[in-house]
């Protein structure tokens, strides 16, 4: 079943072709290192984009990282996602694995990934490889070296702003504080630690020679993009983005080919940067030499975009994030399961349950948890197959105690049906109750249609084995173990039914 675009997809791919009618047959203006106004535009339009380049990094860290990078290359840990974009199933051309705190998760084009844990303090993680587990920590390492020189960065944004204000006009927002970090009151340095704390990385990869297509920059010209022009999602509100680039031994300097070439040089890597919407000022395409790292802080994630322009060689990323994780955590989806079945009584004989409330809310609530867990966590997870068993069995646990309880919740849904079937319920009771359930019962339906065809799909069975999506949980109609058919198209008609008839 084709997906409805949302509101917001809609204005933004309207966006997207206001601007390029606008465009016709020219391209936008972007600007490079060679170019004489490069360095001051960035500090005038992107002050709140950072670059360190390599030789700023401790080279033991950098080594580390680069031996990290190529284990778990090695081992396979790095999968391309299969996505979801306006409706389409979309394999990414980067492989990526997420690492961070244990029992997160980070949510991007409609997909959610599961953390490999990396070794926080008072965690126990079983590896697959004492290889992998060493990469895992020094991605941790990673993560403290660049959460400190974030802060520094917001430091030195901060100093520069006091120091120029009357001669620079940068981009500081508001309620930006306008001192150093050291005058800080607690409440201002806190609010930038939680910004800059991050707790989870996307570890990126791709080799552009093994890539048949790559898209064209469609704005500026800018060549092959690995990644198109995005904001990046799921974020803590103003909080910073820290990315470290490694690519393979390339060329370090212009192609010898063309040296007046115009524009990026095509065989090095880039990070392309523009003000959303805007095509006054001129983007930036930032080459990215082994090691280098930057840094977005503050809104610039929310009012620019950026796109990663492909070079010739192979090349990884560690991009360290502050995941808005509020609904994001196995402690955070337990609680709701734990909530929903508050009102389930167990029938210890019998294997069925009864519920202790039939208040509408209560009913409604029990609904939105049980659609919550079966889609935003079991399908999500055994749609991306038997990947993170790759790295660790963490999760197998966790996702096996969250389908007992999304059983149960089957359970709960069964009796809240054979109370709506019952003679002898008030008309205006069963009417309440019917409109309660009914919206997340057609959901439910729906949303199996749509995962059970995604599982299906031509590009899904293309994958390798251990990567070919699951459609899990999945029973056929006859099963003895469930109380109600996987299919709920015959249930929503009957309830329908029921309430118009209740209406009546």
């Amino acid at each position: 079943m084709k997906r409805t675009p949302t509101a917001e997809e809609r204005e933004r791919e309207a966006k997207k072709l206001r601007l390029l009618e606008e465009l016709e047959d020219t391209w936008l203006p972007y600007l490079t290192p060679k170019d004489d106004e490069f360095y001051q535009q960035w500090q005038l339009k992107y002050p709140k984009l950072v670059l360190r380049e390599a030789g700023s990094v401790p080279e033991v860290l950098r080594k580390e990282v680069r031996e990290a990078f190529l284990t778990l290359h090695k081992h396979g840990c790095l999968f391309r996602d299969l996505v979801r974009i306006q409706g389409k199933d979309v394999l990414t051309p980067v492989s990526r694995v997420l690492i961070g705190n244990p029992g997160c998760t980070y949510k991007y084009l409609n997909t959610r990934l599961f953390t490999v844990p990396w070794p926080v303090k008072g965690s126990t993680t079983k590896y697959d490889e004492s290889e992998i587990a060493a990469a895992c920590e020094t991605f941790l390492k990673l993560n403290d070296y660049l959460q400190i020189e974030t802060i520094q960065a917001w430091e030195e944004l901060v100093a520069k702003d006091k120091a120029n204000i009357d001669a620079v006009p940068v981009c500081i927002g508001p309620d930006f504080p306008r001192i150093g970090m050291g005058a800080f009151d607690g409440q201002d340095e806190m609010d930038i630690k939680n910004r800059s704390t991050y707790n989870v990385t996307l570890l990126n990869f791709m080799d552009p020679q093994k890539m048949p297509y790559l898209k064209e920059e469609p704005y500026f010209g800018m060549g092959k993009m690995a990644v198109s022009w995005h904001h990046d999602e799921n974020l803590v509100e103003r909080s910073a983005v820290a990315v470290y680039s490694y690519s393979f031994e390339g060329p370090e300097e212009e192609s010898e080919d063309d040296p007046q070439l115009e524009g990026r040089d095509p065989d090095i890597w880039h990070v392309g940067f523009k003000i959303s919407w805007d095509i006054e000022t001129p983007g930036l395409a930032i080459p990215l030499h082994q090691g280098d790292c930057y840094f977005m802080l503050d809104d610039l994630n929310a009012t620019h975009q950026h796109c990663v322009l492909a070079g010739l060689p192979p090349r990884f990323s560690s991009t360290h994030r502050v995941a808005e994780c509020s609904t994001g955590t196995l402690d955070y989806i337990s609680q709701r399961c734990q909530l929903a079945l508050r009102n389930v009584r167990d029938e210890a004989d019998t294997g069925d349950v009864s519920l202790k409330s039939l208040e509408p809310a209560v009913l409604k609530q029990g609904e939105e948890i049980h659609n919550e867990v079966e889609f935003e966590w079991l399908r999500q997870f055994w749609f991306q197959g038997n990947r993170y068993r790759k790295c660790t069995d963490w999760w197998c646990q966790p996702m096996t105690q969250l389908e007992e309880m999304w059983k149960k919740m089957e359970f709960a849904t069964n009796a809240v049906l054979h109370e709506v079937r019952r003679e002898g319920v008030p008309v205006e009771q069963r009417s309440e109750i019917l409109t309660a359930i009914l919206a997340s019962l057609t959901a439910r339906q729906n949303l199996r249609k749509e995962w059970h065809a995604r599982c299906q799909s031509r590009i899904a069975r293309t994958l390798p084995a251990d990567q070919k999506p699951e459609c899990r949980p999945y029973w056929e109609k006859d099963d003895p173990s469930m109380p109600l058919p996987f299919d709920l198209t015959d249930i929503v008609s009957e309830l329908r039914g029921l309430l118009l008839a209740a209406k009546a």
